[in-house]
């Protein structure tokens, strides 16, 4: 795996860790009453669609021209096995913690089908796989797609900012479809199909992505003191401080070294993405106990639920079945190795 692909799998992993800690903290304990503890949490937001983003960049990297055969199987064994697993996780926790309140069947059903819980990111990226199936074969000129594609982000937001009465009952849906997701599609595959020539040109520029990244930070401020509130990931000044982000740790990830830590925070990135947030769900109330301050509470939670969720990733991979709960973090050297000289 290319380095600084690692390093953008680990920055985003880690984010989202803190972001959920600042709410699980909130939830505990109470939000604190300044507007820019609530900005922090938009800004971290960024991280989910940029798990998204690398998640096509590297499709498109391997396979610009068409999928593979057992693609669809692979998926299916270590990325959506664990997401029907947690599924299952998220919806006993949820009956554990609120007993008697919670239709348990029923919770089953809605993380599975409409991923009304932290795994929901599983079902775009599987919607990525579609539309790079779809792309490849038919040639579909990307030229054309890119602005398409943010039209209909635009208009998918546009819709959810409405007043409909059907789509403010049914919120939690409209997140799932690609349409509000489709720019950070286009985007990632011109960077993954031509990645070389990309990631050169970043290189090279590397100074200036830190001016986008200010930049798209100033516009996602603008909003927020605008009104525009919202902590989640369907905001559509997050499209360019995700891709903004990518590119800057792209260009300066060529030159940080190859350090091990960060090869298993990335190895482990999709079980710690999984498992961290019921971690915190069972033990953030009891953690913030011990603590004085918001920022003290954030930080201890933080990480506790990232060394138990490696500790819990670790076991649980040892068991014949682990990688259909957390993934596979038994990749073969050998591959990678190829896969790198594939790349270099």
């Amino acid at each position: 795996m290319i380095k600084e692909w690692n390093l953008l799998r680990v920055i985003a992993c880690l984010s989202i860790v803190f972001l959920h800690s600042t709410s699980q903290i909130g939830l505990a304990t109470g939000f604190p009453e300044t507007e820019y503890y609530q900005l922090l949490r938009t800004i971290l937001c960024y991280a989910t669609p940029t798990f998204i983003v690398l998640s096509e960049i590297i499709l498109a990297n391997r396979y610009p021209d068409q999928l593979p055969e057992k693609f669809w199987t692979k998926r299916l064994k270590w990325i959506f096995a664990p997401y029907v697993s947690f599924a299952i996780i998220d919806a006993l926790v949820s009956y554990k913690l609120s007993p008697g309140t919670i239709d348990l069947k029923q919770m089953i059903l809605n993380n599975i089908f409409l991923g009304q819980f932290e795994g929901y990111f599983i079902l775009i990226i599987f919607q990525f796989y579609v539309l790079h199936y779809f792309v490849t074969k038919y040639k579909i000129p990307i030229n054309v797609l890119i602005p398409v594609s943010i039209l209909s982000m635009i208009f998918h937001f546009e819709i959810l900012d409405g007043n409909f009465a059907f789509v403010q009952d049914n919120m939690g849906i409209f997140k799932i479809p690609f349409t509000a997701w489709f720019g950070y599609f286009t985007i990632a595959y011109v960077i993954g199909k031509h990645y070389k020539k990309v990631s050169s040109l970043l290189y090279k520029h590397k100074w200036f992505t830190l001016v986008g990244v200010i930049i798209s930070l100033f516009g996602v401020f603008i909003f927020f003191k605008a009104g525009y509130t919202s902590v989640g990931s369907r905001r559509i000044d997050l499209l360019s401080l995700s891709i903004t982000i990518s590119a800057a740790v792209i260009a300066w990830g060529q030159l940080i070294k190859n350090f091990k830590i960060i090869n298993i925070i990335s190895n482990y990135s999709f079980g710690i993405y999984l498992i961290h947030w019921q971690i915190q769900r069972y033990f953030g109330n009891d953690i913030a106990q011990y603590f004085d301050s918001t920022f003290s509470r954030v930080i201890a939670l933080f990480f506790i639920s990232l060394v138990a969720s490696m500790a819990i990733i670790k076991i649980v991979s040892m068991l014949p079945f682990g990688s259909f709960v957390i993934g596979n973090v038994k990749r073969k050297k050998s591959n990678i190795k190829a896969f790198q000289q594939k790349v270099a």
